[in-house]
């Protein structure tokens, strides 16, 4: 059973970590909403990984007790990966959980870890806002092919960029405005999250 003075340690351990934790992020009914969208997509990469994880048992049930392989088995898991990975990058943004090396985070005020995360954010926003379009079109030349095994159009794996791009867009300019908002609050708000 986890206890108030338990999760308030563990969330202290992972703010250690993690310095970019201390920017506020939104609050109410916005707040509320992201959330809700954190989960979807946490949700449906979490689905991605069972299924995964039951392709591969499938996978190896297949090559111990039929004489035959299958070999759907691995395109799909193939597929499967990438749309995980697709799916749950905006909230790896959102949590600053992707790679990242932390040399002089730590030196950093409130202030300036809420901009840093904005410019970030804003690099991260414009190279999606870049690539975007050229994603779509690369999701279009796959109207015309089929997956060798499993005989689906590849549109819709090829679409997973589209899903990449545009999640990472949407997210940085939530982590953006987050840090604009931040940044430009009055010094003792920013003094009172520091302590």
């Amino acid at each position: 059973m986890t206890t108030p003075e338990h999760k308030a340690l563990e969330r202290e351990a992972i703010d250690s970590l993690d310095t970019l934790s201390v920017v506020p992020t939104f609050q109410g009914p916005v707040g509320r909403l992201i959330g809700w969208i954190d989960a979807l997509f946490t949700g449906l990469a979490v689905v991605a990984l069972v299924a995964i994880a039951g392709t591969v048992l499938l996978q190896i049930s297949g090559r111990l007790f039929l004489p035959f392989p299958m070999a759907w088995t691995e395109e799909l898991s193939r597929y499967l990966f990438v749309y995980m990975v697709a799916l749950s990058a905006g909230v790896v943004l959102r949590r600053h959980r992707n790679v990242n090396v932390e040399l002089f985070h730590h030196y950093l005020g409130p202030r300036a870890r809420a901009g840093y995360q904005a410019l970030v954010c804003l690099l991260i926003g414009g190279f999606a806002w870049i690539v975007l379009p050229y994603a779509w079109q690369y999701a279009e030349n796959g109207a015309w092919q089929t997956s060798p095994t499993l005989k689906v159009p590849m549109l819709y794996i090829f679409f997973s960029t589209v899903v990449l791009f545009l999640l990472l867009l949407v997210y940085s300019a939530i982590g953006f405005l987050e840090g604009l908002v931040a940044m430009l609050r009055r010094p003792a708000d920013n003094d009172a999250e520091a302590r």
